[in-house]
């Protein structure tokens, strides 16, 4: 089941509508690394990452695994980690999933350049949790923690980002 994201951030998802946060570069369908921009486009789930150490499994439509404190994933256009997760340190830059903060406690992999990666395109595209102020993103989308978990529950397989 996919959800509908618009700019405004509302994600809606069978009859129910969810606030969400998106990127600080508004919804673009041109994304490139370092814009800050949700791409517009439909993004699969791919698959879901927790911190096991904070919560037990969501209930989700696709596989779940938990986090490790070396996880990161590669936004390093020029190495060949590209796009894809990673075991830190590395010697490219990597965002560490692994965060003193709540917002990648949940992980929500979404299918943004990645069949094929094309460096700079865009990496590191998450569903994940919202700050409590529902501050942009660096081009996630992101729900409060409640409402990612009823989303993950109710079979999300995807959403799509309208321009």
């Amino acid at each position: 089941m996919r959800a509908i994201v618009i700019p405004s951030g509302l994600l809606t998802i069978q009859s129910e509508t969810f606030r969400a946060a998106l990127g600080r570069g508004g919804v673009r369908a041109d994304k490139h690394e370092g814009d800050g921009a949700t791409p517009a486009a439909a993004l699969p789930l791919r698959r879901l990452l927790y911190r096991a150490d904070r919560l037990a499994a969501p209930d989700c439509a696709v596989p779940v695994k938990p986090l490790e404190p070396a996880d990161g994933w590669c936004d390093d256009p020029a190495d060949a980690a590209y796009n894809r997760p990673v075991r830190l340190p590395i010697g490219a830059s990597a965002e560490a999933l692994w965060r003193e903060d709540a917002v990648y406690d949940i992980i929500g992999v979404l299918g943004w350049n990645d069949d094929p990666i094309e460096p700079g395109r865009g990496s590191a595209i998450f569903l994940h949790i919202a700050q409590p102020d529902y501050a942009p993103t660096q081009g996630c989308v992101a729900l409060a923690p409640d409402d990612l978990r009823r989303v993950l529950a109710m079979g999300l397989t995807g959403i799509v980002v309208r321009a």
